[in-house]
């Protein structure tokens, strides 16, 4: 794994699985975290991923889960701000990409912040769009 910016952004797809031994995912991104621990690698997200991280945590897991990823997670993660510009772009983004795939508004948001204000760093996602976006995704 490359990480040229020592950045990864993370997406819901990637929290819900760290987060749910359930999860069929859960195995590779505990490896994920513990390479970004171990290599010092910053997870980056926005809050329009928390906002539907902690919704999923809270209707698929459970309350106790999606408290705890506002507690301990959320804290160590570099929030990515923007501006309406950013919104109006992803507007467009999804107004184009999502009759063909599948592709939420939050994503949208997220391929625009990837690509205009991360400088497309990698992505942790199990999130099919991403990789269907072009952007760079592991595992």
């Amino acid at each position: 794994m490359n990480f040229p910016q020592n950045k990864v952004f993370c997406d819901t797809s990637f929290f819900f699985a760290s987060l749910c031994p359930d999860d069929s995912n859960y195995e590779k991104a505990g490896g994920l975290l513990e390479h970004c621990k171990k290599h010092k690698i910053v997870l980056c997200s926005t809050w329009d991923v928390i906002s539907e991280t902690v919704t999923l945590l809270r209707y698929r897991a459970d309350y106790k889960i999606a408290v705890q990823f506002l507690d301990v997670i959320k804290p160590s993660l570099l929030m990515v701000l923007y501006e309406d510009s950013v919104r109006m772009s992803a507007e467009e983004v999804f107004k184009k990409l999502s009759r063909d795939k599948r592709l939420s508004f939050c994503d949208a948001i997220s391929y625009v912040v990837i690509t205009h204000m991360l400088d497309n760093v990698p992505c942790f996602t199990f999130d099919k769009d991403f990789k269907s976006l072009g952007l760079t995704v592991y595992p």
